[in-house]
């Protein structure tokens, strides 16, 4: 049985549910996040977006590119509580739910509460809920797959309605850019330009064997994507693999015994979530963006569990004077630990990510 797989994403989420509740924000520029010092753009309104202010983006340089842009200090318990809002809506519907973000999941509508036959009919329906019910603007993708639904979602963004067809989705696929497939960051696509690689038609010329040559295990999911092929289940569940927090220091730092200080706090954050969410690895990674926006990464993996504050402190620290920073000053610090090794009892979803700060 061909499977009916729907991809929704918010428009604009944490902005847009900031201009719902602060009339006096709709229709201007916004950019969620904190304006001085190091601060970092959360989410930007879509009015913000056409100045070129984009999530990630430092503060200082949205507010160069856009005067006018106003800064909001984000909301996260807010913006978890609408996002459990979105999701009654889509068990309305379906139980088989991937969440990827607050803002975005995929659904398999195959087997439906409702019994409707056309996916792009639920679709509609949850977009129409969302906007009466919440107030708020998704824009939603559907094919067979989780590769192509999700590329059907951003094709018409915002408010988009898109569905890719079995029988059109390999004309779909060669026209699309290589940066437009799953897993193809900037310098992926840099490489693969490099490579005469441009769109998926230049993708489906390479075989299997030279794709993961040059992009290792990548390379299998790109040689399948540009065949349309794309076997991953919808996982309404998942066990949790690594726990992570990131700082943001209020200015560059080169020398380690400051860098020490800020990694001790970053260590007690760190105890405190694995504590609250009761998960514990045995791996511990440190993590490091320079002043230049480039990071690298070192782990270290012991015979147990990292189960206090000194633990991680020292093996953290430990890493920190491994590392060669070249002269580049340090302007955020991350550890995280991960391969746990006893077994979950407990499957929920949780986002398997860096905690970022707002």
């Amino acid at each position: 049985m061909m499977r009916k797989i729907i991809h929704v994403d918010m428009d604009a989420f944490y902005a847009s549910v900031e201009q719902r509740d602060n009339p006096e924000l709709r229709g201007k520029p916004i950019a969620v996040g904190h304006e001085g010092g190091r601060g970092v753009v959360a989410a930007a309104s879509y009015e913000a977006r056409r100045f070129g202010v984009r999530s990630a983006m430092p503060s200082a340089t949205a507010r160069r590119r856009c005067p006018s842009l106003i800064f909001v200090d984000g909301r996260m318990d807010v913006y978890k509580q609408v996002s459990s809002e979105i999701h009654k809506i889509f068990h309305r519907y379906t139980d088989i739910i991937e969440p990827i973000s607050l803002d975005e999941a995929f659904l398999d509508v195959t087997e439906n509460k409702p019994g409707l036959e056309l996916a792009v009919d639920i679709a509609k329906r949850i977009k129409q809920e969302i906007r009466e019910e919440l107030n708020l603007v998704a824009s939603a993708g559907v094919s067979y797959n989780k590769f192509l639904a999700k590329i059907a979602s951003d094709y018409r963004k915002p408010d988009g309605l898109c569905t890719i067809h079995p029988s059109k989705a390999q004309d779909f696929i060669k026209s699309l850019p290589v940066e437009s497939f799953w897993g193809v960051g900037p310098v992926t696509a840099k490489k693969m330009h490099q490579l005469g690689i441009h769109n998926g038609s230049d993708l489906a010329q390479w075989s299997a064997e030279l794709l993961i040559m040059n992009f290792g295990k990548a390379g299998q999911l790109y040689y399948d994507f540009a065949r349309g092929i794309d076997n991953r289940p919808v996982e309404p569940v998942r066990i949790r693999k690594s726990l992570s927090c990131e700082h943001t220091l209020e200015r560059d730092i080169l020398d380690k015994g400051e860098l020490s200080v800020y990694l001790r706090e970053a260590a007690e954050d760190l105890y405190s979530r694995i504590t609250r969410k009761d998960f514990s690895g045995c791996t511990l990674t440190l993590k490091l963006k320079f002043y230049d926006f480039t990071n690298i990464s070192r782990s270290i993996t012991g015979d147990k569990d990292f189960s206090s504050v000194d633990d991680i402190y020292e093996s953290a620290l430990h890493l920190l004077n491994e590392t060669d920073l070249a002269l580049r000053p340090v302007r955020l610090i991350g550890i995280g630990v991960s391969n746990p090794q006893r077994d979950r009892k407990e499957e929920v979803w949780r986002q398997l990510t860096f905690d970022f700060d707002l």
